[in-house]
């Protein structure tokens, strides 16, 4: 017997196509209808009329995702806690979508942390450095292979707030102190008292970077990637683009040590891309990792689907 689960899988990557189809589609009429007279116009305006057919069709559709998401994600997360990051990019109300969609899927938000602009464009990499040799917990060793701003600060951030199975999350005083150190370099920003030890991990970002972003989704990405890898897992959701060249999603999926690392998703702007985060935060704790949405480097639509060709 096909699960509600499958059934919304496939409903999803329908939706997610038609989406797409109608987003190009729109274009080209709108192009088409400014050059054309006559019976070509009147075609294209029948085509027009299909499509504003099919743009209310994805309104009931989307209605009905949003209906459907507590059931499909119902006891995903049971009993798991997520840490949310949020680059300086990423919108609020993606954030507040995932948090809601977390609590449905059974877990809970442990805390929520932001990455400052200054620290994303490593324009401290020196005093960055200096921070986190100080702020190792005791007993924890970061990676010796990582040697760039974003990996080590991930890498701290992983042993300092995030466990795993079988080992033991920094003390309460250490995780303070770090967190404390970083918020007062103007490196982090967050509330007091507001993060707590996580399982996993879900770093926010947005669309595609501008062209003189400089390194600015290289940091995000390791970041992501080294963080994820200390706890149970994590994701890295990003806007429509962020896939795209340096874009922090597009530099973990150009690295498969960082591919492999960290799951992705580059549709977290759109209610299906939401799900699938919270989707893909569940595999995670499974040991499975992957890269989807509709952007290059996807492998496939969501969790479950099949794989993109």
């Amino acid at each position: 017997m096909i699960s509600l689960r499958q059934h919304a899988v496939s409903l999803i990557a329908v939706f997610l196509a038609l989406t797409l189809g109608l987003f190009l589609g729109s274009g080209f009429i709108g192009d088409r209808m400014n050059a054309l007279t006559g019976t070509d116009r009147d075609k294209l305006g029948k085509l027009q009329d299909e499509r504003d057919a099919l743009d209310k069709e994805v309104g009931y559709d989307s209605a009905f995702i949003k209906a459907i998401g507590p059931q499909l994600t119902k006891g995903v997360l049971n009993k798991r806690s997520v840490l949310i990051v949020t680059a300086p990019d990423a919108a609020d109300a993606d954030v507040e979508s995932l948090k809601g969609l977390v609590n449905d899927a059974g877990g809970t938000v442990s805390g929520q942390l932001a990455l400052s602009t200054a620290l994303v464009r490593d324009e401290q990499a020196s005093k960055l450095r200096t921070v986190v040799d100080q702020s190792i917990p005791a007993g924890a060793q970061l990676r010796v292979e990582y040697t760039d701003s974003g990996s080590r600060l991930g890498d701290l951030m992983g042993v300092t707030v995030l466990s795993r199975p079988g080992q033991s999350p920094a003390s309460d005083n250490d995780r303070s102190t770090a967190l404390q150190t970083l918020r007062e370099g103007g490196f982090l920003e967050f509330a007091d008292g507001a993060v707590k030890p996580a399982d996993l991990v879900l770093v926010v970002t947005g669309g595609e970077m501008a062209s003189d972003s400089g390194a600015q989704g290289q940091f995000i990405g390791r970041f992501a990637a080294a963080m994820a890898a200390r706890g149970s897992g994590g994701v890295l959701a990003g806007r429509t683009g962020s896939a795209e060249g340096g874009s922090p999603i597009g530099v973990v999926r150009s690295d498969p040590s960082l591919n492999n690392a960290v799951s992705t998703v580059d549709n977290v702007d759109q209610q299906t891309g939401q799900l699938t985060t919270v989707l893909a935060l569940g595999d995670e704790t499974d040991g499975r990792t992957g890269a989807y949405g509709t952007g290059p480097g996807a492998t496939a639509i969501t969790v479950g689907a099949v794989p993109a060709k």
